[in-house]
């Protein structure tokens, strides 16, 4: 048996934000991580972490309204009519509820920025950094050196602070004692089982979505669940335990567990993030040899990922992207195209049909369809350009030019799971929320295991919030065991 104040699972950024930050405030602070030293950090590790900031300072443009404005279905207008209320003047059920709150929205707007500043003083620094994105609808951030370098600089700064470190441990379920969280069991390595912080310590989960669960994955997601895989390597260690463990203790849940963040990748790489980002240039065609989007809809930072799940929709969960020569040469183009396979080529499209194993006269035909319908025009691949079809369906809203010019080039798509949308819901000092809309006694949690988004992902986020509310968490859970009180609801 171990003790520590606060205990926190996972060691993504906002773990290790939420164990620095703890540490700083005084507490004793051990963190847990399932993985060995050497691929810890989860998504974190693999990312390029880009932030939606306008500075290190100021976060980008509509932040707020983008995550308020993302749609949540039709909630009772009777229930959230308090929602503009004080934390604890809302209704229990509105404070439980699956939406977003208003108060950690503004909570993420105005701590981003000071966030940034700590982690500089914590030896991080951020610059604007080129994305893969030819067209952006927003501003961006990002760490030099990406997710490995915020991963290696705070774990080697928590350490130098004094936070022990477990690989290689795996935290089972919480340990709950007169309906107060006062730590964790975890089995190791070598199989033992041990609790942690059973002195009435205060628990951080920070430990991921379940898009490493093929059980959990099938359960919410169903079929679909076989066309995806994690985005990277870090996501097969997120098996959704922290979420089921506070599930368990009687968390309520936000976000959306029927969707996830769906990014178009590659499916012959290994590599993390083989993003495929250029189909704005092109066309997109099923395995049988049809369109079946739009693929211009708008900024392709805005659109890409409704896009790839249309794309996971079809046959197969997969897809073509046919670029002619003109496509290819749009400048840039191979910052858009990141997987290390090469393309299909070949000469004529009838040629490119039997390379990719699609029918060829199904494919001219649809090609011909295409073209028929592009209008003239110059084409400007710098913004929207207006340039739309007439008179195909799907239309093309933008770049709608035609596919004639070889030799022409083909790249499989398909759906990443980046993380999952359904998690905890947590108030804006991250304490996890009960059904009854009441904090559950010495629970919080950050990152991407906390719910927020429902139908689409605000692009640059992820990274930025478990930074944002690992910090808060940590510092709050030291500020509870410092009090040795519960919460108050």
């Amino acid at each position: 048996m171990s003790a520590a104040d606060v205990v926190v699972v996972g060691s993504g950024i906002a773990g290790l934000s939420a164990a620095i930050s703890a540490r700083e405030a005084g507490a004793s602070v051990l963190l847990l991580d399932r993985a060995t030293e050497s691929e810890a950090g989860g998504n974190t590790r693999y990312t390029e972490a880009y932030m939606r900031m306008a500075s290190v300072d100021e976060p980008a443009d509509g932040l707020a309204d983008a995550l308020v404005d993302d749609f949540m279905g039709h909630p009772d207008p009777g229930l959230i009519a308090d929602l503009t209320k004080s934390w604890e003047r809302r209704s229990p059920l509105l404070r439980a509820h699956p939406m977003v709150d208003l108060d950690y929205v503004e909570t993420f707007a105005e701590s981003a920025g000071p966030t940034l500043r700590w982690l500089e003083g914590h030896g991080m620094s951020f610059g604007q950094l080129p994305t893969l994105f030819l067209t952006v609808s927003t501003t961006r951030l990002a760490p030099i050196g990406g997710g490995l370098a915020l991963v290696e600089t705070l774990t080697r700064r928590a350490k130098e602070l004094g936070v022990e470190l477990s690989y290689e441990s795996t935290v089972r379920e919480l340990v709950v004692e007169d309906g107060e969280v006062v730590g964790v069991v975890a089995g190791t390595s070598s199989g033992s089982v041990t609790h942690h912080a059973t002195h009435r310590g205060v628990v951080v989960l920070a430990c991921g979505g379940y898009e490493g669960n093929a059980e959990m994955m099938a359960r919410y997601h169903g079929d679909k669940a076989m066309t995806c895989r994690p985005v990277a390597r870090g996501g097969n260690y997120n098996k959704g335990e922290g979420i089921e463990m506070a599930l368990a203790a009687g968390a309520a849940t936000a976000g959306n567990f029927s969707l996830f963040h769906a990014e178009p990748i590659d499916p012959r790489s290994g590599d993390p993030e083989a993003a495929i980002m250029a189909f704005t240039y092109g066309v997109l065609v099923d395995v049988h040899g049809q369109r079946f989007v739009d693929e211009a809809r708008g900024p392709i930072d805005a659109w890409y990922e409704r896009t790839t799940r249309d794309i996971q929709a079809q046959d197969r969960g997969m897809a073509w992207m046919i670029l002619d020569a003109a496509g290819q040469a749009v400048p840039n183009i191979r910052t858009a195209i990141r997987t290390e396979e090469p393309p299909v080529t070949a000469g004529t499209l009838e040629e490119l049909a039997a390379a990719i194993d699609v029918d060829p006269g199904a494919l001219s035909a649809t090609i011909a369809q295409y073209n028929a319908a592009c209008p003239g025009g110059e084409w400007d691949v710098t913004r929207p350009d207006g340039l739309a079809t007439s008179g195909v369906h799907p239309p093309k809203s933008n770049w709608a030019r035609p596919i004639e010019q070889g030799p022409f080039v083909a790249y499989p798509i398909m759906a990443a799971n980046v993380f999952t949308f359904g998690g905890l819901k947590v108030d804006a000092s991250s304490r996890v929320v009960d059904r009854d809309g009441r904090a559950i006694p010495g629970l919080y949690a950050a990152g991407e295991m906390t719910g927020l988004y429902y139908s689409n992902y605000t692009g640059s986020t992820s990274v930025l919030r478990g930074a944002t509310f690992g910090r808060i968490a940590g510092e709050q859970a030291a500020r509870l065991r410092g009090e040795g009180s519960a919460v108050a609801s």
